[in-house]
């Protein structure tokens, strides 16, 4: 594994880090800070997310952990057999990922959950980066449309050879492919524009792949 994450007090995008201070005084224990990757150094799934939750990874320091989206995300990867222990909503739990590793297109806090298109430019070279540096990588899981199209555009491709929708699948070189799902969100779930079996069937899929590979 070799790839750079964003550091502590990274400035490059003035917006967010303007933020994140303020929230600094007004949530002083929270993590308010980029939220670096979690799970296995080698690992044949990275999972990317939108950016980190108010309440969720902002608060935890770790991806997806803490809010409704973590639940829903973690409950369908340790029933695809990528973690080992149980998820306890914060980043002390002693969970582990096993061939997993989620991060998130942008690795900072936005107001009212939406990244500007600048910020999501700003961090794609974290992304790249990542991807170059996992050569175990065998999928991509990417959840919702602005981390599927951050991410073509990390793997150097054009958006309208490879368009967003739940459940697509694509072959991106000799050793990778790409999958991609609306995200695990409360609202996309309460509104039922993803079911839970929706959602475990994309990571039945990805098992069924990666297995297909052994």
């Amino acid at each position: 594994m070799s790839f750079t994450e964003p550091p502590r007090d990274c400035d490059r995008c003035p917006r967010l880090r303007e933020f994140l201070l303020s929230l600094r005084d007004e949530f002083p224990h929270y993590h308010n800070a980029p939220v670096p990757s979690f799970g296995d150094p080698a690992p044949e799934l990275l999972i990317i997310g939108l950016a980190p939750g108010m309440h969720g990874a902002n608060q935890t320091g770790r991806p997806f952990t803490g809010d409704w989206a973590g639940d829903l995300l973690y409950d369908a990867i340790a029933r695809h057999g990528f973690s080992k222990g149980e998820y306890g909503a914060s980043a002390d739990d002693g969970l582990e990922l096993t061939g997993a590793m989620i991060t998130n297109a942008v690795r900072c806090l936005p107001p009212q959950n939406k990244p500007i298109g600048a910020e999501c430019n700003n961090c794609r070279l974290f992304l790249t980066d990542q991807i170059n540096g996992l050569p175990s990588l065998r999928a991509l899981l990417c959840l919702g449309k602005i981390s599927h199209d951050n991410t073509v555009r990390a793997l150097g491709l054009r958006l309208k050879d490879y368009p967003f929708g739940h459940g697509v699948k694509y072959k991106v070189g000799d050793e990778l492919t790409f999958f991609s799902s609306y995200h695990c969100s409360r609202y996309n779930t309460n509104t039922k524009r993803l079911t839970e079996e929706m959602f475990m069937q994309v990571f039945a899929d990805i098992r069924n792949h990666l297995n297909s590979l052994d």
